[in-house]
């Protein structure tokens, strides 16, 4: 019987959550299986994986097959580092005090690498809690400006007609001085007639008549 380890999704919808198992290779994905080996929870940053080591180990260095992802979970686990090594044992390369000093220090190495990427996220979290805060009193400044450009307008366009009322209620007496003033002028033109130039006429037909005498 074909032996491979690989995952089996539970969880809600939108929110996987896998179980790391050792089963048939003719099983269905979520069918029977014939050892537990871990979860695997994806949706956590970084992912959580907690495995059985000594178990999973057990079950590849006896030729289990494995899944693409379950390779890549052995993989960052050490699981398939430990193999290796293991494997120089049998091959008289190493022995099993240079293995566990080996897997130590790769241990070593990869707890600070995980702790690195957890301050990391934890130093972006807060920068990002910064600039948003930044951002919400920046809106609330430029939701105030607004406010107050729409507000002060108002004020003085109503103050600036009633200062257009003003003037002009001022102003209007004046003209119609002017026009009472001018008045008189306009009846005095017909006095530039004299009356004496119609009195011309006669003389003028009184020397005709003398002339016409003599």
């Amino acid at each position: 019987m074909a032996t491979r380890i690989r995952l089996q999704r539970h969880g809600k919808k939108g929110k996987p959550f896998f179980h790391l198992v050792a089963a048939d290779s003719r099983a269905k994905r979520d069918g029977k299986f014939i050892e537990k080996l871990g979860t695997y929870n994806p949706t956590a940053n970084p992912a959580v994986i907690n495995i059985n080591f000594e178990a999973t180990l057990n079950w590849v260095q006896t030729g289990a097959e494995m899944s693409d992802t379950a390779r890549a979970i052995l993989s960052y686990k050490g699981v398939l580092y430990k193999n290796h090594l293991l494997n120089g044992v049998k091959k008289g390369a190493l022995t099993v005090e240079q293995v566990e000093e080996k897997f130590a220090q790769w241990l070593a190495d990869k707890e600070s690498k995980v702790q690195n990427k957890v301050d990391g996220l934890v130093k972006n979290a807060a920068q990002e809690k910064i600039a948003r805060q930044q951002a919400e009193v920046a809106a609330n400044a430029a939701k105030a400006a607004v406010v107050a450009a729409k507000n002060a307008p108002v004020v003085e366009e109503v103050a600036a007609e009633e200062t257009t009322e003003e003037v002009v209620a001022e102003e209007a007496p004046a003209t119609e001085e002017v026009v009472a003033e001018e008045a008189p002028v306009a009846e005095e033109a017909p006095a530039v007639e004299e009356a004496p130039v119609a009195e011309e006429a006669p003389a003028a037909e009184e020397a005709s008549e003398e002339a016409a005498a003599e």
